[in-house]
């Protein structure tokens, strides 16, 4: 089993605020868990809007060293184009980068682990699994 890190879990990760995370995490080999390039250009930006933009840098590397890092790229381009039609024909669009870390994790066959459970429920075919409960 993979699973694909959420914006929301690295940050919640790196800033100490979910130790279950943390206690989950440690059951999990580092090789089965992967980021996307999406979940990084969020961070890039929260990190580069920090009061401490160096330090804040400096965790989040040290936390992406860890992991293999996943492109959004044309397979996945074309999933989101799948994804972005089905939930706005029916009336349940979710957040652009919520949609592309989606379309990886379903091009990939990868389970989203994020705190934002209702977001991705609306993705049809999208495993989910939320390490803060």
């Amino acid at each position: 089993m993979k699973y694909l890190l959420d914006t929301n879990t690295c940050i919640r990760y790196i800033n100490g605020r979910a130790p279950q995370i943390r206690e989950h995490m440690r059951t999990v080999s580092d090789s089965d868990i992967v980021i996307s390039t999406v979940t990084k250009g969020e961070m890039y930006a929260g990190s580069a809007k920090s009061q401490t933009p160096q330090r804040s840098r400096a965790r989040q590397d040290a936390f992406f060293i860890r992991f293999a890092s996943l492109p959004f790229d044309e397979a996945a381009a074309e999933e989101f184009g799948h994804i972005r039609a089905h939930l706005e024909l029916a009336g349940t669009p979710i957040g652009p980068y919520d949609m592309q870390i989606a379309a990886i994790a379903a091009t990939h066959g990868l389970i989203v682990v994020t705190h934002n459970t209702k977001e991705f429920a609306r993705v049809p075919g999208i495993k989910i699994e939320d390490w803060e409960v």
